[in-house]
């Protein structure tokens, strides 16, 4: 992985970006880098719910985060949505919609748009050049911002909160649950857990294996067989066991690959999708966050 050798970090400049305006901060479209040619993404409208782009503080930053939500009054169930090293682009945007016409409220924090929006760029190299400068501490001060925002919302039932994440979003979905007492469940979508064998050892990186004793909410890790983190799994399984953490489960599909929930890529595997996502509500459910009877 390359990295930026700016002491303080990056800036646009670096990737020949200009920071994006509050108004303007999501892409308006598919991730340019992962985008299939052949892709039939799903597409859900908005009919019945309110979607809105939110900012708040989070350490001197004015966080942006992309919001759905129904059209009801009363407080809903909240899910935080983290995204791929791609931001907060058309899909993970569909997500928090499809979320929010079941009864929830989905947020999804743009995490990397401190240096720059990820989103629109066709080199992955300089997609993960920003994603890098994202620390785990920067993100789980993010996530703590976030929390602070949907518990002061008056259609947030503040007493179900849950968290799930894809990819780079998978493994900071574990190290929220392991950071926070507020999520009473998370599931993960083929997240890191573990160093990657013969990678090296980054010293800055949480890694959710080596925290897994002070998980506070049961995980439902979704992986596909074909994909390298599953070999992670096994090590995963027994710290778990270890640690004496029940609840979580790990869920593995034999011919899925890595990203195989993402539909606007080539990796999509629509029954294993479907299959997982019926898993993740039910997770939530069993843990008490169902959200509660309601129809657009």
């Amino acid at each position: 992985m390359q990295r930026l050798t700016r002491p303080e970090g990056a800036a646009p400049e670096d990737f020949h970006l200009s920071r994006p305006s509050v108004g303007a901060v999501f892409f308006a479209g598919y991730a340019a880098a992962a985008l299939s040619a052949t892709a039939m993404p799903i597409h859900t409208d908005d009919d019945g719910i309110i979607v809105e782009t939110v900012t708040y503080p989070s350490a001197g930053f004015a966080l942006p985060a992309y919001l759905a939500r129904p059209k009801a009054p009363g407080r809903f169930p909240a899910v935080l949505v983290v995204s791929e090293v791609f931001g907060v682009h058309e899909y993970i945007k569909d997500v928090c919609r499809r979320l929010a016409k079941l009864g929830y409220v989905a947020v999804a924090p743009a995490f990397f748009v401190r240096v720059a929006d990820p989103a629109p760029i066709s080199d992955l190299s300089q997609v993960i050049k920003i994603v890098d400068q994202a620390s785990d501490q920067q993100v789980m001060g993010d996530i703590a911002a976030t929390l602070t925002f949907l518990k002061s919302q008056p259609y947030v039932n503040a007493a179900k909160l849950a968290v799930t994440g894809f990819c780079w979003g998978g493994g900071i979905t574990w190290l929220a649950c392991e950071e926070f007492t507020d999520f009473r469940a998370g599931v993960a979508w083929y997240g890191r857990m573990a160093p990657l064998p013969g990678a090296p050892d980054d010293p800055r990186r949480l890694w959710p294996i080596r925290l897994i004793g002070q998980l506070h909410a049961p995980v439902l890790g979704l992986y596909g067989a074909k994909d390298g983190l599953a070999a992670a799994i096994q090590a995963m399984r027994a710290a778990l066991a270890g640690a004496g953490k029940t609840g979580t489960e790990i869920i593995v599909y034999p011919d899925a690959g890595h990203g195989f929930h993402a539909d606007y890529r080539d990796s999509y595997n629509g029954p294993d999708a479907r299959d997982g996502w019926a898993r993740m509500l039910a997770h939530f459910a069993n843990n008490g966050v169902g959200p509660r009877a309601y129809k657009a």
